[in-house]
């Protein structure tokens, strides 16, 4: 064989075999790879899941709340000075609106005179019973003496009775005279006169009597039980005085909580009425979160477990922590205006969420404020 041939160098194709051969070897090695990493991801996220994120439920249709107090006046009349304004920090006490005074402070004068006229009308009724009391006590003593007089009448009637009896027993034996006669009929006439008189008075004294005896007991009814401060019509003027005081109080309006204005709706001049609504304090400094969660996230939610919330406002770099106060008595659509009516025409099933209140902690409320509206992300830890 020519040596030349031996030594020929290899084909072209016989050449690109084991190159072919190497690229097949390293792409199955990388697909293995892969798949090991696809492996080794996918026992990562299900053991996260299975450790940490089953015991999880999150949601972003969560909100800031507060239970904001609506500011209102319980008094009408035109407003005079208004230093509140809306976004202004209020503190419970701060002065809000101020009502024109002047006809309340008319009233609690008008009040003041008509408990003064009270009092001394009620020191009269005193006065009164006193005077009836002695008006009674000499009524029994006219009573008293007219019976003395009847006895006297009634006494000396009987003796002119028993003398005119002697004298005509006499008379028929011509022991008396005409005129002795005559005198004794007239002693008996004026003795029985006076017996009906003296019995006239005392039914006249034992009537008048009984009229006193009502009188007093009259004054004493309408000051029975109480003294003076104590008497109905005392009290009824008191408490109208203090009414007056008090509507005169309450034409200055304070903020009933500590919070920021919002919905002002005052302007100097305005006429304002009783129940009408002036602005709403907002308790930023108790805002809470309602979390509407679906319900088949609640399942294991309950009271007290922990959660982590962000907001917009701050972005995830500020985190807030709180926990679950209470759920809702009902869903949204439950309460709704117009609640759904499940029971006519077509139906679809729709996910139902409910409010969950989350309680956040004040500290990081102090330091990272809160306004009633935010959109936040909350995550429950439902394992503790």
């Amino acid at each position: 064989m020519d040596a030349r041939s031996e030594t020929a160098p290899p084909t072209q194709a016989e050449a690109a075999t084991p190159s072919r051969a190497r690229s097949r070897l390293t792409r199955g090695r990388l697909f293995t790879l892969l798949g090991a990493v696809i492996v080794v991801v996918a026992l990562i996220f299900g053991l996260d899941w299975l450790l940490v994120g089953s015991h999880h439920v999150s949601t972003d249709d969560a909100y800031v709340n507060a239970d904001t107090a609506d500011v209102t006046p319980l008094v009408s009349g035109p407003i005079i000075e208004a230093p509140a304004s809306d976004t202004m920090p209020v503190k419970r006490g701060d002065v809000l609106v101020v009502i024109d005074p002047s006809d309340y402070r008319l009233a609690v004068a008008q009040a003041q005179a008509q408990l003064g006229q009270a009092e001394r009308q009620v020191e009269g009724y005193f006065a009164s019973r006193d005077t009836q009391a002695a008006m009674t006590e000499a009524k029994v003593a006219d009573v008293t003496h007219a019976r003395a007089q009847l006895a006297s009448a009634q006494s000396d009637f009987d003796r002119a009775r028993t003398d005119l009896g002697r004298r005509e027993a006499l008379a028929a034996a011509g022991a008396v005279s005409g005129d002795e006669i005559t005198a004794a009929q007239n002693r008996f006439n004026e003795t029985r006169d006076a017996v009906a008189a003296a019995q006239s008075a005392v039914a006249e004294a034992e009537a008048d009597q009984k009229a006193a005896i009502g009188q007093a007991r009259g004054a004493e009814a309408l000051v029975a039980g109480a003294g003076v401060a104590d008497n109905p019509a005392v009290a009824l003027a008191q408490a109208k005085l203090d009414q007056a005081k008090l509507d005169l109080d309450r034409t200055v309006i304070r903020a009933p909580i500590d919070g920021v204005i919002a919905k002002n709706s005052v302007q100097i001049g305005q006429r304002v009425d009783s129940g009408a609504l002036l602005m709403t304090v907002a308790p930023i400094q108790d805002a809470y979160v309602d979390a509407n969660f679906k319900e088949e996230q609640l399942r294991h939610v309950r009271l007290g477990q922990p959660a982590v919330l962000t907001s917009d406002l701050y972005g995830g770099g500020v985190t807030f922590h709180g926990r679950v106060v209470g759920l809702a008595g009902g869903t949204g659509s439950a309460f709704a205006v117009i609640p759904a009516q499940n029971a006519t025409g077509n139906w679809i099933k729709v996910v139902q969420r409910l409010p969950v209140k989350i309680a956040l902690d004040p500290d990081e409320l102090r330091r990272h404020p809160l306004r009633v509206g935010l959109s936040m992300k909350v995550d429950i830890d439902t394992n503790r």
